[in-house]
């Protein structure tokens, strides 16, 4: 019991300390990046994933509120026609006009002037602006490339009024400046070429500032899976030598990427500015006299990784969920299995309703604590840092599973299970009274729950609630046709064995939290993320091939190479 509140008491910490800063204010963010993720897996058409994060969406969204009440019930409506959208166009549609939605009850909260802002954005552009213009008349390579770096950063500062008021012109002035970038890296920059660029790019900006809006939204569905498949595509056209083919993939890249790029910058900050002044280099180096392959390869396999990292679901399945629960409810059936056999030896049959009562308030406790813990971990209370909990969560998890597993290997000899079972009848039965017994059995069946509730925490936000329920509900029907099995053979069966079994089971799973929990981690940018090229990313088992995640990972497999020799020695 000391060890549960323990535990206990580190996780509601670990949630305080977390949850307090999102609770100072209300901010919209997380409900862009929900409707990001819908939008993403509807056009991968992965439908369960876009369901849960419509869900998260309108969790978040209860506790919301407005004083601007037409706006935000315009919200509710276009959510409504959202979730109940039965084709994946009315799905993308509704969430295209949920995102704006949400942005007009923003604009109507924190009104601004939006004439006003285009012109302040003009205002300060200019002076950038006529300095590249006059760095082009110079005709200076080395000027021009400087004025163009100033020309940039200048950009990405003040790009913020483009981005928010019209996507079609943001995203043109983007692939424009691209061009520019491309032209400028080449290995013969053409100045009329660029001065003919920056021309089209200087007219895009005079055209927003002014109100019109004359660029059209780039048609068609992109997702992150189009820009890894723009990727390969590009690697097979270097990989047959057709380096002028490979450039014009990645210019396509180029094309689409303000339409995608809302995906990674939402989640990984730094590979987004990676991509973004990358790419245009890449273009012009496949055009150069002397192609470096090593090079460019290199950097399109890291940058498709990164992409992949993001893409690739970490999601966990309802067999994740049951086989917690399996281990842990093996082990207190185990426990009760030895009380009521000994009870049956020693002639007190009649005592076994007050374990099988015991065991069975233990179940529901456990099972409620842990449905309570997935709805805690899924509500609007963690908000923005609900990544970062479950990282932390996660990885609090996987040490304690750690823990589990060499306590589980250190019983999977027949001798150590015999002392074990021995010491823990004599506790109870020394007692002599019926409370005793079923103290025991509750206990017993409690403290798995009170390891489980732990060890849920870190897979339940990566889960929907249906699934979550559902391999809890498997595993009770596993374990009692166990519970069946055992009862009635009880004594041919060498029950040691199963902890051998389980404490594999429990490893196995150890393996994939640390996997996703520290990716979790990478993604929020608070582990650094160091890529190891050539390797594939296997979310089922929780495998990326970063340098970070596979310490992680190696450590447990050190702890239990090291727990395998240890018990050797002992015997």
């Amino acid at each position: 019991m000391k060890h549960f509140l323990t535990r206990c008491s580190i996780l509601i910490c670990l949630i305080l300390i977390l949850a307090i800063p999102v609770l100072a204010e209300q901010s919209y963010s997380h409900l862009y990046i929900s409707i990001s993720d819908a939008l993403m897996n509807t056009k991968q058409d992965k439908d369960a994933e876009a369901e849960l994060a419509l869900e998260q969406f309108a969790k978040d969204w209860d506790s919301v509120t407005s004083e601007q009440m037409e706006a935000k019930a315009k919200v509710d409506d276009i959510l409504d026609k959202a979730r109940e959208a039965l084709s994946k166009e009315d799905r993308l549609q509704a969430l295209s006009a949920l995102s704006n939605a949400l942005r007009t009850l923003e604009k109507l909260e924190n009104p601004v002037d939006e004439a006003a802002q285009r012109a302040e954005f003009g205002t300060k552009f200019k002076p950038s602006m006529k300095a590249f213009e006059d760095a082009l008349a110079s005709g200076d390579i080395a000027a021009i490339d400087a004025a163009y770096k100033d020309f940039n950063i200048k950009w990405n500062k003040i790009e913020r009024p483009v981005r928010e008021q019209s996507m079609a012109m943001y995203g043109q002035i983007e692939t424009q400046m691209a061009f520019i970038r491309i032209t400028l890296a080449s290995e013969e920059p053409d100045i009329g070429l660029m001065e003919s660029q920056y021309a089209d790019l200087k007219q895009t900006i005079e055209d927003f500032v002014a109100g019109n809006d004359t660029a059209k939204v780039i048609e068609g569905e992109y997702s992150l899976s189009t820009l890894i498949d723009y990727i390969d595509e590009a690697n097979d056209f270097i990989d047959a030598g057709d380096y002028k083919a490979a450039s014009d993939k990645i210019k396509e890249f180029i094309k689409i990427w303000p339409s995608v790029e809302i995906d990674i910058s939402t989640r990984n900050g730094s590979l987004y500015t990676k991509i973004e002044s990358d790419m245009p280099i890449l273009v012009s180096d496949l055009l150069k006299s002397k192609v470096d392959v090593q090079v460019i390869s290199s950097k399109l396999d890291t940058f498709r990784t990164e992409i992949e990292l993001i893409n690739g679901s970490t999601d966990y399945t309802m067999w994740d969920s049951a086989l917690i629960l399996l281990r842990e409810g093996l082990e207190a059936l185990l426990i009760i299995l030895a009380l009521v056999s000994f009870l049956d030896k020693s002639g007190q049959k009649t005592m076994r309703k007050w374990i099988y009562l015991g065991a069975l308030v233990g179940v529901l406790v456990s099972a409620l604590a842990a449905i309570l813990m997935s709805t805690i971990f899924n509500s609007a209370m963690v908000d923005s840092n609900r990544e970062l909990m479950e990282g932390y969560v996660g990885l609090l998890a996987a040490a304690m599973m750690i823990g589990v597993g060499i306590w589980l290997h250190s019983k999977s000899s027949v001798s150590s299970w015999n002392r074990y079972i021995t010491k823990q009848i004599g506790n109870a039965i020394s007692k002599g009274s019926v409370f005793a017994m079923a103290a025991i059995s509750f206990l017993s069946v409690f403290r798995e729950g009170a390891e489980t509730i732990v060890f849920y925490a870190g897979i339940a936000p990566k889960m929907e609630t249906s699934k979550f329920v559902l391999g809890i509900v498997v595993a009770v029907l596993i374990l009692i046709i166990f519970a069946i099995v055992l009862f009635k053979a009880s004594g041919k069966i060498p029950i040691h064995k199963f902890f051998a079994v389980a404490t594999v089971l429990i490893y196995v799973l150890a393996f994939k939290i640390i996997g996703v929990s520290l990716h979790t981690l990478q993604l929020r940018e608070t582990v650094s993320t160091t890529i190891v090229d050539g390797l594939p990313v296997v979310s089922i088992i929780g495998f990326y091939p970063t340098v970070e995640t596979m310490l992680g990972q190696a450590v447990l497999l050190v702890l239990v190479v090291a727990t395998i020799i240890y018990k050797k020695k002992q015997r």
